[in-house]
């Protein structure tokens, strides 16, 4: 379904912003020689001499149960020069469990302290850059983490209220203290309050959950992979998606003294996420998509369509809740897997980040709210723009298996199909395997392909697959993956960087001090030869059928009828290649199999595909009406890998 343009402001609300903006240059610009009407933030600031402080906040809550309500630790860098001319500025805020533990980044960088525990190195490049040009920067230790007290709850309250009550503190309706134990209050009144939350990974997913309260003073938020519902990063419709639950992420990040006093929530976790997929109240105080209503900040999505970490469901109902809650967004999607934009388009992405900043924090006008709705990697390194997303053209189109000469190798069009295809449960081969062998009659899937196509046929938005199945067993799970079948260069989403290679040199982004570096390893697309590009998938627990959130035993020998939510990509199937779906059982390295390895046969005539199509049916079919051989190959594919297994670590290369 189209997604409506961002809505159109009133002329009222327009001249307020207007004015709003003219008056944050009078108050942020650091003298007369600024332009009253400035378009963009310049690095006019001392980074060195920069104030460099911490506090802790207080959240109002007791998670680990001691009596005392937990403060979360708050490291603050921000410019001199305006505190000491009684100006204040805006704050861009990075809430995040990784800081002690694991370190953020392509470089795994971590906070460090000097030895009367005052902050000296922010990982990452947002203080370098920004806190010249007249920004704060906050790094915030969620509950349970490196300084901060209470306990990681993976996404629940505590790690919310962490991030809220900072910027609840940074509008004046919050407690802060000097030190962790002590009374001594510390206010932040040096900011204007105007906070934008960023960060990759469980970092992004903070964002998204500090959002979702409607927290005044919050203006915007930039999530980076970031998750949107939990029970979908463990699972998706009752299919186990990892071999662990949230409690190895929480003793993965936590503190060494909240291991300590936590074990009534580590209990907590375990309980109420059982490995059978069940939905239970943990994940409802985990679902941030439906809260998107509430949600006053604009929001910047950016999102690998080849993240098999924080998989691409995540974007695509957050991105749709937004859409039909009328929030200002912005979305960038790349070929990439779980990668920050600032190591796959890094001078882009900081010009990008900056404009916005400035719009969304200082006001300034400078163009980016009127630029394209999305930037689109479509190959390695080479990106197109929409100016809404998905374009308004597109429609969802019904698609059809049928039976074709082999057994599990089928057609795929517009006419209804008839008769059953038939495949057995084979966990050791992935939606590679499958992919590889699709003209071929193999007992593991059922392949269904359309003919070469005469023209591209482009994809934008999320696909469901309907499947009747009646399996030999009484447990199975099913997956469904869309295929261009044809040669192209992609990013090698498969291998270690997830498609990018670190080099040996830097480039430097902002000031720096002995401690804290503003210079990077620069980075390259790691690009694979292919002759075949698995593009969005989908899994499910057949004993789902009847609901979403709660399986039940399958009866051997009855059919179910069951729809897959695939993952949403933007992606042109170019003339000459052929599109497929493939049904399958356990996706290798993805989904967790089932405790027996069931046969399921299909009912064609009850299985489809609704695909969004950018032009609808007519684009379909106007684009198989003819065929087109493709170019051969002068050279040998190389074989994408199988999708690495991943431990639920959402940051890095790995988290």
């Amino acid at each position: 379904m189209p997604i409506p343009e961002r809505r159109t402001r009133p002329l009222w609300r327009t001249l307020a912003t207007a004015a709003a903006a003219a008056l944050l240059a009078v108050l942020v610009s650091p003298g007369a020689a600024q332009s009253a009407a400035p378009r963009e933030s310049k690095p006019v600031y001392s980074y060195d001499k920069a104030i460099r402080e911490s506090v802790w906040v207080d959240t109002r809550l007791d998670g680990d149960g001691d009596g005392k309500t937990d403060r979360v630790a708050v490291d603050i860098i921000r410019p001199r020069e305006p505190a000491q001319q009684g100006r204040k500025v805006p704050v861009i805020m990075d809430a995040s469990p990784y800081y002690s533990c694991c370190g953020r980044g392509n470089e795994s960088q971590l906070k460090t302290y000097d030895e009367h525990g005052n902050v000296v190195q922010f990982p990452l490049y947002y203080d370098n850059y920004f806190v010249p040009r007249g920004y704060a920067f906050v790094a915030v230790d969620l509950a349970g983490t490196n300084r901060s007290d209470g306990c990681v709850d993976v996404g629940g309250r505590s790690d919310i209220q962490s991030g809220k009550a900072v910027v609840d503190w940074l509008n004046g309706r919050g407690k802060g203290y000097t030190t962790r134990t002590g009374t001594e209050r510390a206010k932040a009144g040096w900011t204007n309050g105007r906070t934008g939350m960023i960060g990759k990974s469980y970092d992004a997913t903070i964002a998204n959950g500090v959002a979702a309260t409607g927290v005044e003073g919050l203006k915007t938020i930039v999530p980076i992979g970031g998750i949107s519902s939990w029970y979908d990063y463990y699972f998706q419709q009752g299919a186990p998606l990892y071999d662990s639950g949230p409690e190895w992420l929480s003793d993965y990040v936590e503190s060494p003294e909240a291991r300590a006093r936590c074990a009534t929530v580590q209990k907590r976790l375990v309980d109420e996420a059982p490995r059978t997929g069940d939905w239970t109240g943990l994940w409802d105080e985990r679902n941030y998509v439906p809260d998107a209503g509430k949600v006053k900040a604009s929001v910047f999505v950016v999102h690998g369509m080849q993240d098999l970490n924080v998989r691409a469901k995540h974007f695509g109902q957050w991105w749709d809740a937004l859409a039909k809650a009328g929030v200002d967004r912005k979305i960038w999607l790349a070929q990439t897997g779980h990668v920050d934009p600032f190591d796959s388009r890094r001078s882009a992405w900081v010009d990008t980040l900056h404009r916005w900043f400035d719009h969304e924090l200082l006001g300034y006008d400078n163009g980016v709210d009127r630029e394209p709705m999305a930037d689109i990697e479509r190959t390695p390194d080479h990106w197109t723009t929409d100016r809404v997303w998905p374009p308004r053209t597109t429609d969802a189109v019904r698609l059809s298996p049928a039976k074709g000469s082999a057994a599990g190798v089928g057609k795929l069009g517009l006419k209804h199909g008839s008769g059953t295809e038939t495949f057995t449960d084979d966990p050791k081969l992935s939606e590679t395997d499958w992919a590889a062998q699709i003209d071929k009659s193999t007992p593991d899937k059922a392949g269904f392909i359309t003919e070469p196509l005469g023209k591209d046929l482009r994809l934008s938005g999320s696909s469901k697959v309907t499947v009747t199945a009646t399996p030999s067993t009484t447990t199975a799970h099913l997956s469904a993956v869309l295929v261009d079948l044809g040669p192209a260069t992609i990013r090698d989403y498969a291998d270690a960087g997830e498609g990018i290679t670190t080099l040996t040199d830097r480039t430097c982004w902002g000031a720096s001090t002995a401690g804290d570096s503003s210079c990077f390893l620069r980075t390259e697309a790691k690009t694979a030869d292919v002759d075949r590009t698995v593009f969005s998938r989908g899994w499910a627990d057949l004993g789902n059928y009847a609901s979403d959130r709660t399986g039940r035993p399958l009866t051997p020998g009855k059919p179910y009828t069951i729809t897959l939510d695939l993952a949403p990509s933007d992606h042109v199937v170019p003339a000459g290649h052929r599109l497929a779906l493939i049904v399958a059982g356990t996706d290798k390295d993805l989904i967790d199999p089932p405790s027996t390895k069931p046969t399921l046969t299909l009912d064609l005539a009850r299985t489809s595909a609704r695909v969004p199509f950018v032009g609808g049916a007519h684009a379909f079919a106007s684009a198989t009406a003819g065929t087109h051989t493709a170019a051969p190959r002068t050279s040998a594919p190389e074989r994408l890998a199988d999708p690495r297994p991943f431990r639920p670590v959402p940051g890095g290369s790995a988290r």
